[in-house]
């Protein structure tokens, strides 16, 4: 049977939850993102684009090239709810279906057309997003997730593509190579240098010399400039989590070894998170004391994966579960409610020293091990549980406390 995926995405999603939320910024040009000079822009309406601005860019440069611009302080928390709202109304309408980000999903349709018409169907869902939850969205159908989201791409803003069985490469091959799923700023400059412009003359290579020029990836690359991708729809759950804790050889009540190894284990979840481009919006402390009596609690929180936002509220469930009288046999900490996504820092409230570190401590942990760089008040934690893969022998990197 020939598949039928189905890839939407909320157009603008943060720019279009506070036009949800203030109607008098309709039609205006905004940015969300961190307020000072130092601050990122973490999303921007398309009036500002055709003044150069863009996602990721430092919010003093957007402000100069777009001075008319109303800056807005993003709020994780409110976008969060906004994205549940729109999966509560796809999981009840789609038997099958992937969250991929916060602001995008795929669905599975292979079959309906037989009871529905897939493209009806897609169309009757976008309308109901948008009359429940008052946001724009598009969306692209085609026989897999390349194509379809390239499809979403073109149909933007607040607009809907199908692409029909057979016509996946003319519909690629007019296209950007970097309108291709993959292909980032320094893949893109690499195919330029070889004097590639449109996704055609890809098509028309032979695959083995873009895996010369890409190694592995050039295959990929090749694959879905041709429109092949046999890449599955992930089902949405989620309880799906990843958890780790450390049993003690002695029971303990040292609070200040309770907190560092707490603060280990948070980091590195943390990382585990951005190294899989995950995201968690829900959290859990578990204490298991020497009589085995065991305590445990969660927090509901925006999605993020930087942990020097987690660790305090860590820190803070611990200190509210904690119960002194009695020694610590067992604790752990649990990330659940993920999602795939690349918002993988809190650009609302974050500097571009702040982004710059987290990419330079990912590299180095990367390329040197998990334990390559470490909090100075996580030093004490020898392990950090069943997650905590083996350390190589290289002295650690210490980072010193400082209060955010």
């Amino acid at each position: 049977m020939q598949k039928t995926i189905l890839h939407l995405d909320l157009d603008t999603f943060f720019v279009s939850v506070e036009r949800r939320m203030n109607t008098e910024l309709k039609n205006k040009p905004i940015l969300v993102g961190g307020l000072s000079d130092r601050g990122v822009v973490a999303a921007c309406s398309y009036e500002t684009r055709k003044f150069g601005v863009h996602s990721g860019m430092p919010m003093k440069m957007a402000k100069e090239l777009c001075p008319e611009a109303v800056p807005i302080k993003g709020n994780a928390g409110t976008y969060s709810k906004f994205s549940d709202m729109v999966t509560e109304i796809i999981q009840e309408k789609v038997p099958l279906f992937e969250k991929s980000s916060i602001d995008e999903f795929y669905a599975d349709l292979t079959g309906m057309d037989r009871f529905f018409g897939s493209y009806k169907y897609a169309s009757e869902l976008r309308q109901r997003i948008t009359k429940e939850t008052g946001l724009p969205i598009s969306f692209g159908l085609s026989v897999n997730k390349v194509v379809s989201k390239v499809a979403t791409n073109e149909a933007k803003p607040d607009n809907q593509l199908k692409i029909d069985f057979g016509l996946e490469k003319p519909f690629l091959a007019p296209l950007s190579i970097k309108k291709i799923p993959m292909v980032g700023d320094k893949t893109y400059q690499t195919l330029r240098n070889l004097g590639l412009r449109q996704v055609r003359t890809i098509q028309e290579m032979p695959i083995d010399v873009m895996q010369r020029v890409l190694g592995k990836n050039g295959g990929v690359i090749w694959k879905r400039a041709n429109g092949i991708d046999h890449t599955p729809v992930i089902p949405f759950c989620d309880r799906k989590s990843i958890s780790t804790e450390r049993t003690f050889d002695k029971d303990t009540i040292d609070v200040t070894k309770l907190k560092g190894i707490l603060i280990a284990m948070t980091e590195n979840l943390a990382y585990q998170l951005r190294r899989g481009e995950k995201l968690t919006a829900c959290i859990a402390v578990k204490i298991r004391y020497s009589d085995f009596n065991t305590y445990s609690k969660q927090l509901r929180i925006p999605y993020t994966s930087a942990d020097h936002i987690l660790i305090p509220k860590i820190l803070e469930m611990f200190k509210s579960l904690y119960n002194r009288r009695l020694l610590v046999r067992l604790i752990g900490i649990r990330f659940s409610h993920l999602v795939s996504g690349n918002y993988q820092i809190n650009l609302f409230d974050d500097t571009e020293e702040i982004l710059s570190l987290y990419h330079a401590m990912d590299h180095i942990r990367k390329r040197y091990g998990d334990k390559s760089v470490i909090r100075a008040s996580g030093m004490g934690a020898k392990t950090v549980g069943r997650m905590q893969n083996p350390f190589d022998g290289r002295p650690p990197i210490v980072l010193a406390h400082r209060k955010q």
